[in-house]
């Protein structure tokens, strides 16, 4: 369907059928405006759509005949689907994604960009994900409907070629005007153990490193030391963009010259943080954003010269399968870029990657050991043991790369718990 007019949300949100497929990307992608206005329907069918990382609690998803598939969840899908609504996890890795909408091909694509430029390309702004490429396929089908939802609270970010992370006006269908807004994700705040779990991170990083951190405290305080300390020289290359990255640009400490892939630019696929950090990306051709399958794959990691990556987990054990998007079993998040970048700082010896968690967890008024004996029912693995590097809790690092099964077993039963740790080095003594 040809451009005709701008459409409001209502409107925009009037083209979606009973029984319906749509697809989104992954949060900061998400059509907001568009997304609440459907909330306002009731007469649903079958409306399956396909998205990951809600960031708000869309009505939507509470209307009977609604069903989301999530590739990854947050706060929001947790609420939704403890509340009763149908709302279900995909499993894969975020490169996955394309594939995965490619095949269930929706009618409609929907995303979220920043206001048109004089030439009438919308920028992608905050995300390019695994949806590019199945934005301009709808945008070219006659049979399917592409729905591009522009705001000023959008910042314009960039690619490189060939990815250049826009959409000209010509490929969209409806395109919709709106107030709508990012996210506002403020820095989780860190408590001494985090505090002492960075500071053992912080260990493994030197001058001139290439970084990916994720999200949580532990990250933004690393971000931040770097940015306060004496070191220098950093690059970039992340799935993520944080306001902590953004920190360490400012301070000056990035300048992306050693990176063996795209020197002199920050790499990522998606960023979330602050309005600060949206307004200083705006414009902002220091930061390039590419789709995932290019900044996740592990060829491209590897080629980036004293790679360090930092990620969270939920759960180790001994052999040191790591679960990190569960807990107890249930979905949590999602694998994401985990295993990728794990992966991908395992190809070089100058290479590291640092899991970090902290070591117990107290639920229900009784302390359990994140650090296990071995895989039991209520444990889904995320990334295998073969991938693993350096293991970090409170009580200090386990590097278990190029180790034997009982070596790793007791590295990491040293940095679990007290309470746990007899335990843990009897089962450690007893594998082979």
């Amino acid at each position: 369907m040809p451009v005709t007019e701008v459409r409001s949300p209502a409107e925009a949100a009037a083209l979606i059928r009973p029984a319906d497929t749509v697809a989104i990307g992954l949060g900061p992608a998400h059509p907001t405006a568009l997304l609440h206005a459907l909330g306002t329907r009731d007469d649903w069918v079958r409306l399956e759509m396909f998205g990951a990382l809600l960031t708000d609690l869309y009505e939507v998803f509470t209307r009977p005949g609604v069903r989301l598939r999530s590739g990854f969840f947050g706060p929001a899908e947790r609420f939704l689907r403890d509340s009763g609504a149908n709302v279900e996890y995909v499993p894969a890795d975020f490169r996955r994604f394309a594939p995965i909408i490619e095949r269930l091909r929706p009618r409609v694509m929907a995303t979220a960009a920043a206001p048109p430029d004089a030439d009438g390309f919308v920028s992608l702004s905050l995300h390019a994900g695994a949806t590019v490429e199945a934005l301009h396929a709808t945008g070219a089908d006659p049979d399917r409907v592409l729905i591009v939802e522009v705001s000023p609270n959008y910042p314009r970010t960039f690619g490189l070629d060939p990815h250049h992370h826009r959409l000209h006006l010509d490929e969209i269908d409806v395109l919709v005007e709106s107030d709508g807004a990012p996210v506002d994700l403020a820095d989780a705040p860190g408590t001494d153990v985090d505090r002492a779990i960075a500071e053992t991170a912080m260990r493994f990083i030197g001058d001139g490193a290439t970084l990916q951190t994720g999200i949580g405290a532990v990250p933004s305080l690393i971000a931040t030391a770097l940015a306060e300390g004496p070191g220098s020289g950093y690059g970039i290359h992340s799935e993520m963009f944080t306001t902590g990255l953004m920190r360490l640009h400012r301070a000056g400490k990035v300048t992306n010259e050693n990176k063996g892939t795209y020197p002199g630019v920050s790499i990522t696929t998606f960023a979330a943080g602050t309005r600060e950090l949206y307004d200083w990306l705006d414009g902002n051709d220091a930061v390039r954003f590419l789709p995932v399958h290019v900044v996740n794959d592990a060829r491209v990691i590897a080629a980036n010269d004293h790679f360090v990556s930092i990620n969270g987990a939920t759960a180790i054990d001994l052999h040191g399968q790591v679960a990190a998007d569960t807990i107890r079993g249930q979905q949590h998040s999602g694998t994401g870029g985990h295993e990728d970048f794990l992966a991908g700082a395992g190809l070089q010896a100058d290479d590291r990657s640092l899991l970090c968690l902290r070591s117990s967890v107290v639920i229900d008024g009784e302390r359990v050991s994140r650090v296990r004996v071995d895989v039991g029912p209520d444990m889904l693995v995320t990334t295998p043991r073969h991938q693993v590097d350096v293991v970090i809790t409170e009580h200090g690092a386990a590097e278990l790369s190029g180790h034997t099964v009982r070596e790793r077993a007791f590295a990491l039963a040293a940095i679990a718990h007290p309470d746990f740790r007899d335990e843990l080095n009897e089962a450690a003594d007893r594998m082979a």
